[in-house]
């Protein structure tokens, strides 16, 4: 284990010196109970927002695509 350990240690200081930092983000758990009926929810509460449309029809314009198809 003490292996493991320092070889991690080794590469988190790599990554600093190659001017990285560690950062750590919590996410919705896709798994929990109600996930899916929240989502449902919450995406019928904006079904028919003329401003949620009219961000995603911006959003849709913004997006660079570029690549994308192969």
């Amino acid at each position: 284990m003490a292996g493991v350990i320092e070889r991690v240690r080794k590469h988190r200081v790599s990554l600093r010196k190659a001017g990285m930092r560690p950062l750590q983000i919590w996410v919705p758990d896709t798994r929990r109970p109600g996930f899916a009926e929240e989502c449902k929810r919450q995406s019928a509460l904006i079904k028919n927002d003329m401003e949620e449309k009219e961000l995603l029809r911006f959003l849709d314009e913004a997006a660079d695509r570029t690549g994308w198809d192969a």
